[in-house]
């Protein structure tokens, strides 16, 4: 197959900090246009619509949709009905019935659904997951803690509902134990902070236990200043492994396996166009249904109100 021609849906804070870079640098994939009521790019055809663009520039093969989450799925099915291969920017969707209904779209279609976790693309996590498949998990310890302020400036729309509060990273976490756990892991207790002022979660404390009886306990928090916390720990039968830097570093028993920068979203994008070329589909929803089990199994703690700026 020749180069991916590729409409980007949504020109928001991460399709600029994230797509755009990897989408510059990418192979096998070129952007044609966009499609966003609100926002262009310099040089880029840009429509106000997914169907304005499609009508357009029919050779668009792919788009990749970056709208706020409640637009994904409207957005998805009409770019499968007209024969599009898609990738979905996490989460796939706000439900997972949306994403179950996309699913069998794209299957009845025959194009590629890609749910792109970009997390499982940081560096050290394949390796995690190879070593991993070999031990026996006992404990993992999930603390994943970063600063709102910092990465959602002014974003009120993560605090209401489907915004997800502190799952919005969280949810990266989860794409990565699910990725290298070797076995399936199930929520028992779950505890939500939630501002007085918001509908979502400032924090979150999980316990999980797997099919062996491991444990998994996760932190959330999105009230860390300073340095940010993204790590997983997890003790075996045979030592000690941490994933830390959100993936990018990978240590056994004290010795370092990977440490190298990310590029996750240049990997998300290769594999989407391998996808493509190989006529599959890459979709995992267990991320999002950990999410939801939280939502719907936790105990919500009223806080403080969060006042941004």
């Amino acid at each position: 197959m020749s180069t991916l021609s590729l409409g980007l849906v949504g020109v928001g804070k991460i399709a600029r900090a994230q797509h755009l870079p990897a989408l510059s640098a990418a192979p096998d994939c070129q952007l044609a246009a966009t499609a966003d009521p609100h926002a262009s790019l310099p040089g880029v055809p840009a429509f106000e619509s997914l169907e304005a663009m499609l009508d357009h520039r029919p050779e668009i093969q792919a788009v990749a949709i970056c709208t706020p989450t409640r637009l994904r799925f409207a957005t998805a099915r009409l770019a499968i009905a007209r024969g599009r291969h898609v990738l979905l920017e996490k989460p796939p969707g706000a439900t997972l019935s949306e994403v179950e209904e996309l699913i069998a779209l794209a299957r009845k279609q025959g194009v590629t659904l890609f749910t792109a976790w970009h997390s499982r693309f940081a560096p050290g996590v394949a390796a995690a997951a190879e070593w991993l498949a070999k031990r026996t998990v006992k404990h993992v310890e999930i603390v994943w803690k970063e600063d709102v302020r910092v990465w959602h400036p002014g974003q009120t729309w993560i605090w209401q509902p489907g915004g997800m509060g502190v799952f919005d990273p969280g949810i990266n976490a989860l794409s990565i134990a699910t990725r290298i756990l070797p076995d399936a892991f199930f929520l028992r207790e779950a505890t939500l902070q939630v501002p007085s002022n918001c509908q979502t979660p400032i924090a979150a404390e999980l316990f999980f236990v797997d099919t062996r009886d491991a444990t998994i306990k996760a932190q959330f928090d999105f009230r860390q200043t300073g340095p940010q916390t993204w790590d997983i720990h997890v003790e075996t039968d045979a030592g000690r492994l941490a994933l830390t830097r959100g993936g990018a570093c990978l240590t056994v028993d004290g010795e370092t396996l990977v440490d190298t920068e990310e590029r996750e979203y240049a990997e998300l994008y290769a594999h989407f166009a391998a996808l493509v070329r190989s006529g599959q589909s890459d979709v995992d929803v267990s991320p999002l249904r950990h999410t939801a089990d939280a939502f719907l199994y936790g105990h919500r703690q009223t806080v403080e109100p969060f006042i941004d700026g």
